[in-house]
């Protein structure tokens, strides 16, 4: 028999997102398939976090067409295809409750929940939740317990991202889980992240950052993004290179490659 080849986790053909006039994405065609973790980079105002949102079921484009886990938008239920979708934002972070603990924070996520009163939940489920605290290094109730409005940035991005985990999704996106966090943090979230990315019970990541620096081992795939159009997508050999990275931030940069991170800079 026949074995039968996954859908992509997400597939845009000729996808545009227009908003007064001014188009956030434009013309983009791109494909995300089983086992690819994927970087999305481009300046600010490149139209990365649109893009996201519109392969996380969570904005309707202008024009195209979009498919995300087998189904098409139009002609399925994009309420429950969401539930399917794990996403890591400081949009998210905004509407969790601060009082909330932060155990709790990632129980919701089993069931894509704000609060843990909406559902109820089994001592399995629980054990769980601890369990991806302590795969972030956050283990113990003392912890578990802590309002999540009292966490460092660092600590609340790795809560996010169990709680993300917590509901066995089939797609993960991160929308700069690194933004703003201190040398020690990020590279705590980085070193999670790249374990994640090695793990093949992971499902397909893409990853929005604007530095290169942001980026973990283990990546498979990049693409970059310029005033809404796709500059280069594929793999991340051929796409993190001085070329296309120049093209896509407006500067000429040298990218590096060192154990499998990168870094770039102005060619001086």
């Amino acid at each position: 028999m026949a074995v039968q080849t996954p859908p992509p986790a997400v597939a845009l053909a000729g996808v545009s997102v227009v908003r007064d006039g001014t188009a956030l994405i434009d013309d983009v065609t791109w494909t995300v398939r089983a086992g690819e973790r994927w970087a999305l980079l481009g300046p600010n105002g490149s139209g990365k976090t649109t893009l996201l949102r519109v392969a996380g079921a969570a904005l309707w484009p202008t024009a195209g067409s979009v498919s995300v886990l087998g189904g098409r938008f139009g002609a399925v239920d994009l309420r429950a295809l969401r539930r399917r979708i794990a996403v890591v934002s400081a949009s998210l972070a905004r509407t969790l409750r601060p009082a909330q603990p932060a155990g709790d924070v990632v129980l919701t996520g089993r069931h894509g929940a704000l609060e843990t009163w909406w559902h109820d939940y089994t001592d399995d489920d629980r054990a769980r939740a601890a369990g991806f605290l302590a795969d972030a290094g956050l283990a113990g109730p003392a912890f578990a317990g802590r309002p999540f409005g009292l966490l460092s940035e660092g600590e609340r991005q790795q809560v996010l991202l169990a709680r993300a985990l917590m509901g066995d999704p089939e797609l993960l996106l991160l929308d700069e889980p690194a933004a703003g966090l201190d040398l020690g943090a990020r590279e705590r979230l980085l070193d999670r992240l790249a374990v994640l990315a090695a793990d093949p019970s992971t499902p397909p990541m893409v990853m929005v950052t604007h530095h290169l620096e942001e980026l973990p081992a283990g990546l498979t795939h990049a693409a970059l993004l310029r005033q809404g159009r796709l500059v280069a997508a594929g793999p991340v050999d051929e796409v993190l290179v001085d070329g296309p990275v120049s093209e896509a931030f407006g500067i000429d940069v040298v990218v590096d490659r060192t154990d499998g991170r990168w870094s770039a800079r102005a060619r001086r």
